[in-house]
């Protein structure tokens, strides 16, 4: 899930960042008139970063399950290996995008939803009694 999740984002958002008028993507620039963005490029930084490269390198943190100072700074789930946690911090930030996005597109889209149910699909997973067992420290 974090992979489809992090493929999708890196291609939207490299797509974003290349196009930023929105052309490529077949979005007009007036999609943005109710939000801080005059282009497309910031909110493609924001989507190829936080919702495409970090999910990508958290699918590697979870297989190694590598000990980071930094990380466990983070970490509010002290119990629980960083990376399991960094799941869920991940699903919630792709609810706030969507959450965002739906309020300044004024419109819910059937890829909103289908994203919103992805999101809660990763915590659900997460929080399965096998998976937290995994990740207990």
């Amino acid at each position: 899930m974090l992979a489809f999740l992090g493929l999708g984002a890196i291609g939207g958002g490299t797509a974003l960042i290349i196009s930023p008028n929105g052309n490529l993507m077949g979005m007009p620039l007036s999609m943005l008139k109710i939000s801080p963005f005059k282009s497309f490029f910031i909110p493609g930084i924001i989507l190829l970063s936080i919702l495409g490269i970090a999910p990508m390198l958290l699918i590697i943190a979870l297989l190694n399950q590598p000990s980071s100072r930094f990380a466990e700074r983070f970490n509010f789930f002290v119990d629980m290996h960083w990376s399991w946690t960094f799941s869920i911090y991940i699903a919630i930030a792709l609810i706030g995008w969507l959450q965002i996005q739906m309020m300044m597109l004024n419109s819910v889209s059937w890829l909103h939803t289908f994203y919103m149910l992805l999101a809660v699909a990763i915590i659900f997973v997460a929080l399965l009694p096998q998976v937290r067992k995994y990740y207990y420290k």
